[in-house]
């Protein structure tokens, strides 16, 4: 599909003119009047598609109401974006950080406008034509990640973006808060494996800018080449860190049969077509960045934990009328099921 904006969300509506005045002044060179749409692919932060004349912009700012701490960091977003393009040309430019709430009721980001398709649940028609398609695209994904974790942190002047020494602590320590200001009742499963992890945390094989959400729908192709990720998107929880975070979170949301049937659940994002398995995904990733796969059990119920907080964080805002998108109401039981899954996993 086109990654295309359409009309903007009932209830998602910002103040325009409050909006184009602010742009107006940050790019003097802007001219004609200014139209508004919406991107709905997220669940989350808002992104919106301002087209000036002939000069098409994208705003970010996070979703209404209560904010997690450390999430929706449009801040980070754009300290990232601001520098990494030059290194890793996936990356859109961000051109604009504006943190007076007074303008459109939050912080928020401008950033380039990247064209092309993205791939959401299924294989798209304008790849159907090319041999061994869905490989190709799974080993252009893999790439682009592997490229991101070999970017020079220092060439990129990006060192401030975090704190290496001790990342994984803290990211239990981190999850295991948001669980605790998210849950809505309690999750005995959660408590364990949040336990289990923190017991036996793996040392990191290297320091990488990790994006923290790869996935193929926030990924950007080109309609004529499957070979190649052209952007990628959804930069607010960058950071500096063990590479294999990232990657682990890859694979779980990544659709694969036996898994799936395994622990009886639907995979986290449906993808029809002959996609490679999870085992192709690993043998691609290690051979791109030579890291050593065999603490990936621990690095996998990890991810899941933090997928399951994020979804209890919409369900959250779903459940204290903060949102009215209805997609956010099946995420209720997300805490549950990753939970048991992470269990089995650490006991491997």
């Amino acid at each position: 599909m086109n990654d295309k904006a359409n009309e903007v969300r009932k209830g998602e509506e910002l103040d325009w003119q409050s909006l184009e005045t602010y742009l107006r002044q940050a790019i003097p060179e802007l001219e004609g009047d200014m139209q508004v749409a919406q991107f709905h692919g997220g669940h989350a932060n808002l992104t919106y598609l301002i087209t000036l004349g002939d000069t098409e912009l994208v705003v970010r700012r996070p979703p209404f109401g209560k904010i997690a701490p450390g999430a929706h960091d449009m801040k980070r977003e754009y300290r990232v974006l601001s520098k990494l393009y030059k290194h890793f040309p996936q990356a859109p430019r961000a051109y604009h950080f504006c943190d007076d709430e007074a303008i459109i009721g939050a912080p928020f980001v401008v950033m380039e406008r990247k064209s092309g398709v993205v791939i959401r649940t299924k294989l798209l028609d304008c790849f159907k034509e090319f041999e061994r398609a869905e490989e190709r695209l799974t080993d252009a994904l893999i790439q682009a990640l592997a490229q991101l974790h070999t970017v020079d942190v220092e060439k990129a002047e990006l060192t401030q973006l975090g704190k290496p020494d001790g990342f994984l602590q803290r990211q239990v320590a981190g999850w295991t808060k948001r669980w605790n200001l998210s849950k809505t009742k309690e999750v005995p499963d959660m408590d364990t494996v949040l336990a289990k992890l923190n017991e036996d945390i793996p040392k990191a094989q290297a320091v990488a800018i990790i994006h923290n959400d790869i996935k193929f729908d926030n990924c950007q192709f080109q309609p004529d080449n499957p070979d190649e990720v052209t952007a990628i998107f959804d930069w607010d929880m960058t950071t500096l860190g063990d590479p294999l975070v990232d990657f682990a979170t890859l694979l779980m949301y990544w659709p694969d049969y036996a898994f799936n049937q395994k622990y009886q659940v639907p995979p986290l994002l449906k993808l029809e077509g002959n996609f490679p398995n999870r085992t192709y995904l690993i043998e691609k990733y290690a051979a791109h960045t030579g890291f050593s796969m065999d603490r990936m059990n621990w690095y996998q119920a990890f991810a899941l934990i933090k997928l399951a907080v994020i979804s209890q964080q919409l369900y959250q805002r779903f459940v204290l009328g903060k949102s009215t998108d209805a997609r956010m109401e099946k995420f209720g039981l997300a805490a549950e099921s990753f939970s048991r899954i992470a269990i089995d996993l650490l006991r491997v």
